[in-house]
């Protein structure tokens, strides 16, 4: 989690990082449509996890109830900031860096 945070000062995520992850990247960056443009055509069920973490951020919680069940995943209730990292943990944690 360390490095994936440093990695928020470069231009652009590691290259050869999964796209769910690179979302994730994105939306730490603040660029949204970039982070969703990358996970809303991607059918895995991280993807589908990420993709309702932005729609949470967007506001839209009926989409983002949508791809929670998608993902096979609770709504979540926490913040944000709390989501955003309890999914990287996790998507880190699966080797999927």
């Amino acid at each position: 989690m360390a490095d994936f945070r440093a990695s928020l000062a470069d231009t652009a995520p590691a290259s050869g990082l999964e796209p769910p992850l690179a979302a994730l990247w994105w939306a730490a960056k603040g660029d949204w449509e970039r982070a969703h443009k990358i996970v809303q055509d991607e059918g895995s069920a991280d993807a589908a996890w990420v993709h309702a973490y932005l729609h949470r951020v967007e506001g839209d919680l009926g989409n983002a109830g949508y791809w929670y069940r998608q993902a096979g995943q609770p709504a979540a209730k926490d913040s944000l900031e709390a989501e955003w990292e309890r999914i990287v943990t996790a998507l880190l944690g699966s080797g999927k860096a």
